[in-house]
């Protein structure tokens, strides 16, 4: 029996008619000693089944050191949404519950080469010129997570230097303990800066903008 029930597999079908282009599906795992890593392995071998536009690879992080590092995965279960080109798109824990609909959300995102976000995001996002790496962390009871997981996934679409992961964040305590997360959605930005709650487009791009300035935004 598989992780998914009938009536959520029929849900995803449905939302993946609407993919263009053939999405995979990489994933890390490392059943032994990581929690929900079987779990995430299986709902993810149900989904790959929801259309023929989408592919699962998996992988053994530890057999498959250099597939790892390739991707940049330092966490399992680690799973990378990507067509022919990486978005630095990333999801690690189980996504379940709410975070199940991100996940097709970013599925759709690549599918179709589109971000969604406004032009005036679009232009302000290509001026990005380093490193910027967001950290969204979630639950899955959590139905504002969501909205925070599929900007921070859209604005990664929109300029190569910029990666996001969305964490499930009682799946990784020294995680969330280091970066004090005690209420989600919470927004890292480079290790560095935080962003709580689900903002706006705009909103949140200024937030995060912000703290690729020199002085940073307020703690």
């Amino acid at each position: 029996m598989g992780l998914l029930s009938e009536q959520d597999l029929e849900g995803a079908r449905e939302r993946l008619q609407g993919m263009v282009d053939p999405v995979k599906l990489i994933h890390f795992t490392q059943e032994l000693n990581v929690e929900y890593g079987r779990e995430t392995r299986q709902l993810l071998e149900d989904l790959a089944t929801a259309s023929d536009k989408l592919s699962l690879e998996v992988y053994n992080v530890i057999l498959d050191k250099e597939k790892a590092s390739e991707y940049g995965v330092d966490k399992v279960p680690a799973t990378i949404v990507r067509n022919e080109q990486d978005y630095g798109i990333r999801f690690y824990g189980l996504p379940a519950g709410y975070e199940f609909a991100s996940l097709l959300d970013a599925i759709l995102l690549v599918s179709r080469n589109n971000s969604g976000v406004s032009e005036e995001a679009r232009k302000r996002l290509a001026e990005v010129d380093q490193p910027l790496h967001l950290e969204v962390f979630v639950t899955p009871t959590c139905p504002h997570c969501p909205r925070a997981v599929r900007l921070a996934l859209a604005f990664a679409m929109e300029n190569t230097r910029i990666t996001a992961d969305c964490i499930e964040a009682t799946e990784f305590p020294d995680l969330t303990s280091l970066y004090g997360v005690t209420a989600v959605p919470k927004t890292v930005v480079n290790g560095e800066a935080f962003i709580d709650g689900a903002l706006p487009e705009q909103d949140f791009l200024d937030r995060i903008l912000e703290s690729l300035q020199p002085e940073g935004p307020p703690a």
